[in-house]
């Protein structure tokens, strides 16, 4: 029995070395494409999250694969090489939530010589005046969840930005009182190239690059599509708005409440889970960002389900369009 043991433990120590062995080859082979990569370089990143936006993205067949090395795959994830309309571009998929799109967004910077990033996909619409099938390209981004969840029987922070009382929302409406309590909005610890080392600025919302923004302003006016197939469509064209406010947590939004809450308090017009952990990154790095979102739903304010399921396609080719019209608008001369 004492044998058998030790000979099952032998065998365990030598597929982890073996494995280990292999995927250290893996990594250092996908460290030297980089290294040749780079000599082409820059690149201008494009980061989105999920199958619907990629699968909008790559039916354009503006992404011409690079012939040697067409990808790289690094922690999971596969970085696409190539050029859009002549363009420099490595594509990555993130994955839903703030910590995946900080993770790609950091890794990205890191390893590939990047001129600067556009992140895009669908979100929420959270703007009465907004419809399903726009698409935003908003000149600031907030992370709305960090939150003091405090008792019913405390008030949050006053330094915090704003605050939201649950028992205003009971129904039926009562005093006003509930146990869920009270949250404050916090602000987020801004760490950057031209800060001090270890030393944090609180920064609630960030700014998109005015240079790129003023560039996305050349789109405004472009045609969209209104139809996802011939007996699926809009009631109205979309447009395409570049200058308002967008919103980002860990939270899929669809309630009609929370959703005039963001708005009402904050002032954003659409909701996601990605956008403020890309900005918020490439700002810290000291690199030009931008956001593209297309509005797939109404995030809680629609009679009956969702409509992303719907509508998600057609928002998020829509985005791909205008992410297209973005990188034709950045000069040549900058690569």
């Amino acid at each position: 029995m004492a044998a058998a043991k030790q000979a099952l433990v032998v065998a365990l120590i030598f597929t982890i070395i073996v494995f280990v062995s292999a995927a250290s080859k893996n990594r250092t082979k996908s460290l030297n494409i980089i290294k040749e990569l780079n000599r082409k370089g820059p690149y201008i990143g494009l980061i989105t999250v999920f199958s619907t936006e990629e699968d909008a993205f790559f039916a354009t067949g503006s992404f011409k694969p690079d012939p040697k090395h067409p990808f790289v795959d690094l922690s999971g994830r596969r970085f696409r090489v190539g050029k859009v309309s002549g363009r420099n571009v490595i594509y990555v998929s993130c994955g839903i939530g703030l910590i995946n799109a900080a993770a790609a967004t950091q890794q990205m910077l890191d390893v590939f010589d990047i001129k600067g990033i556009i992140h895009f996909g669908i979100a929420g619409n959270v703007n009465n005046s907004m419809s399903i099938g726009d698409v935003s390209i908003p000149k600031q981004v907030a992370n709305t969840g960090i939150w003091d969840w405090v008792n019913m029987n405390r008030t949050v922070d006053s330094g915090d930005v704003a605050q939201l009382d649950i028992g205003n929302y009971n129904a039926p409406k009562g005093n006003g009182t509930n146990l869920l309590g009270h949250i404050g909005y916090d602000e987020e610890e801004f760490f950057s190239e031209s800060g001090e080392p270890s030393s944090a600025e609180p920064l609630f919302w960030a700014n998109i690059t005015p240079q790129w923004l003023q560039l996305a302003s050349n789109l405004e006016g472009m045609k969209l599509e209104q139809c996802v197939n011939s007996s699926l469509c809009l009631p109205e064209k979309p447009k395409l708005v570049v200058g308002l406010k967008a919103s980002t947590a860990d939270i899929f939004v669809d309630n009609a409440a929370y959703r005039d809450f963001l708005f009402q308090t904050f002032g954003v017009s659409s909701a996601d889970m990605e956008s403020a952990a890309v900005v918020m990154t490439s700002l810290s790095n000291g690199f030009p960002v931008i956001v593209i979102r297309g509005l797939s739903d109404l995030a809680g304010k629609q009679q009956g389900d969702n409509a992303v399921r719907k509508f998600g396609s057609l928002a998020a080719l829509n985005t791909a369009k205008a992410v297209l019209g973005f990188i034709e608008n950045i000069p040549e001369h900058a690569y």
